[in-house]
């Protein structure tokens, strides 16, 4: 049964790394859902996080090929813990009536996004939101505005939970 999977990774951090693990998943045929990389408080690591969907089988040669890897530190999978995980969000939308620009700011206070900036006829929204929120966002935006849209993502970041 294939799933939803989240890894991180702590690499050294150096030039090539990121080609290094991003070429594994394509060497073997592994489609990466999503993948962030960012220096941690140690300059010399970085923290990767990937999603990816896969079956058990695959997963588990993937978490090995990365272990086997010189540049990976560390690998941590968090598909069964108790994790916080956002994705950043941008969402330009265009030719915008003041009807419009008003529905708008009503969606991004039910949703809890934030509009970073407007004019006359666009409008910037910024969501830091887990995936799933996201997509929800995007569904209800496509039904009045989706030839007016443009879409950035930014990826997941994740981080264990505090226990107690």
């Amino acid at each position: 049964m294939t799933k939803k999977r989240w890894i991180c990774l702590f690499v050294e951090n150096e030039i090539g790394v990121l080609a290094r693990i991003s070429g594994l998943f394509s060497g073997k045929s592994y489609n990466v859902d999503s993948l962030t990389v960012g220096v941690t408080e140690n300059k010399s690591i970085s923290r990767m996080t990937i999603g990816l969907t896969s079956d058990d089988r695959t997963f588990e040669q993937i978490k090995k090929s990365l272990n086997r890897s010189v540049e990976v530190i560390k690998v941590v999978d968090y598909t069964e813990m108790d994790i916080h995980i956002k994705e950043l969000m941008f969402v330009k939308i265009s030719h915008c009536s003041d009807r419009d620009i008003e529905e708008i700011f009503r969606m991004a206070q039910v949703f809890l996004v934030t509009v970073m900036d407007y004019n006359q006829e666009n409008v910037l929204i910024e969501s830091v939101q887990t995936e799933d929120d996201n997509n929800r966002f995007i569904a209800l935006l496509e039904k009045c505005y989706s030839n007016r849209m443009e879409i950035v993502r930014g990826g997941n970041v994740a981080v264990e939970a505090l226990n107690g």
